[in-house]
């Protein structure tokens, strides 16, 4: 059992403040990889999630991604941290939290890809200028920032 199972059980569904990390994954055509996710029911998303005891945000960023998709991870670059009422979430079990989201991104990684099947419905590139309509909201902002920030020659 993890970390969030066992405050769960303590405190039932509660808001809490959770900290995560996810990571906007690039091809060398400058497309995004994103997650169809099983929760919420069939969104996309990129790859990330919870922090774990004793986990940095980037450890965090590295273990689910490989959890979620089977790769490894090169150089992580910092984007941005989202916090505050905007990272709400009512979960469908009726979780309440509000994440603290450390966003990373990068073109280096390695290995299979393969979408872990108990979180995963499929793994897809998408072009950085058509995510899909059906996205998780906050995930959608943290590429659309990606995309304001750095120009496609300023980091591979």
């Amino acid at each position: 059992m993890g970390y969030i199972e066992e405050i769960r059980k303590l405190v039932g569904t509660r808001p809490l403040i959770l900290p995560g990390a996810v990571v906007i994954i690039l091809d060398d055509s400058k497309n995004v990889l994103l997650q169809q996710r099983r929760y919420p029911s069939g969104k996309w998303g990129l790859p990330g999630g919870l922090m774990e005891l004793a986990e940095s945000t980037e450890e965090t960023a590295r273990r689910e991604v490989k959890e979620e998709t089977n790769l490894q991870l090169g150089e992580l670059h910092l984007l941005n941290v989202y916090s505050g009422k905007d990272q709400y979430i009512k979960a469908e079990n009726g979780d309440e939290f509000y994440v603290v989201a450390t966003a990373y991104f990068t073109n280096e990684y390695h290995g299979e890809m393969k979408a872990e099947q108990s979180e995963s419905i499929k793994l897809e590139f998408h072009p950085l200028g058509n995510l899909p309509s059906n996205m998780v909201g906050s995930h959608r902002e943290m590429v659309q920032d990606y995309t304001k920030k750095y120009s496609t020659n300023e980091h591979k």
